[in-house]
This record gives C-alpha cells, sequence and structure tokens, in this order.
C-alpha cells in the first residue's frame, strides 16, 4: 500500500494499467452522456444541459442490468418540483467548477511555492510533470517523441 501523501506523487505510483482501467470508465462516461435515445434527447437536439441518461438495459441501453444511476440511484427527486431540480443542478455545477478550481490552486501550489499564498507551506512540493498522465509519452512514442 502506498505511503505516500502528496496526490500528484500517488498518482505516479499508480500503475499505467490502472490509469488506462480510470480513463476508459471515464471515456465510457462521456460516452454515454452523448447518447440520445427515445427516452434522452442530446442536448444540442432540444435536450436538457446536464441531464444524464439513465442506464437502461435492453437494445436500446446497455446489454446488461446496472442497478442504480448516478443522479438519484434511490429515486428520492421524482416527487421534486422543476424549480427545486433546476436550483439543485446550478448548485451541483457551481460546487464542480469551485473543485476545480480548488485542485488546479493546490497543483500550482504543489508546482510553484508561493503562488497560491493561502497554501504556502502547507502543500508538500512536486518535482513531477502534474500535465503527463502517464510515466512515458504514449501520445508522441510511436513518432519518436
Amino acid at each position: 500500500f502506498p505511503t505516500e501523501t502528496n496526490p500528484p506523487a500517488l498518482w505516479d505510483t499508480i500503475s499505467d494499467n490502472a490509469k488506462w482501467q480510470i480513463f476508459g470508465v471515464i471515456a465510457f462516461l462521456e460516452w454515454w452522456s452523448e447518447l440520445s435515445t427515445s427516452e434522452h434527447k442530446h442536448y444540442m437536439a432540444g435536450g436538457k444541459p446536464g441531464d444524464f441518461p439513465d442506464f437502461v438495459s435492453g437494445p436500446t441501453g446497455i446489454p446488461h442490468p446496472v442497478p442504480f444511476n448516478l443522479y438519484d440511484p434511490f429515486k428520492f427527486s421524482k416527487n421534486m418540483s422543476e424549480e427545486k431540480k433546476e436550483s439543485r443542478l446550478r448548485a451541483e455545477i457551481n460546487n464542480g467548477r469551485l473543485a476545480m478550481l480548488g485542485i488546479f490552486g493546490f497543483l500550482s501550489e504543489q508546482v510553484t511555492s508561493g503562488s497560491v499564498p493561502a497554501l504556502s507551506g502547507i502543500v508538500k512540493p512536486y518535482s513531477g510533470e502534474v500535465m503527463a498522465p502517464f510515466t512515458h509519452n504514449v501520445i508522441g512514442e510511436p513518432f519518436g517523441f
């Protein structure tokens, strides 16, 4: 079990196969979110932005059953008003934006000490490449980079 507590350094200890598995799940979710079915219209074709299609089994869905959906797996929001759903969607989007800003704040301080004064001395420095997810250049390797 890794003893490193620095997130970028911890990422470096993960095998490339595990990283590919993580990226594969993310790619599947991105692909699934772009689907248009008879029950779910794509946001560019009149659907609602931020509306993720449910995991359904059958000819227009996933070939095996998935017990829960990503949003509201226990159907708590089925009786919620549209206004409340809209305000919660807006809050969720804003929370995601704030989380991304926070992550980049931490990464900035780790790479360039003093770049985020509030985190100065709190975050361990990192000397690796934070924007390179793999230990070697998998995209440039076939081209000799």
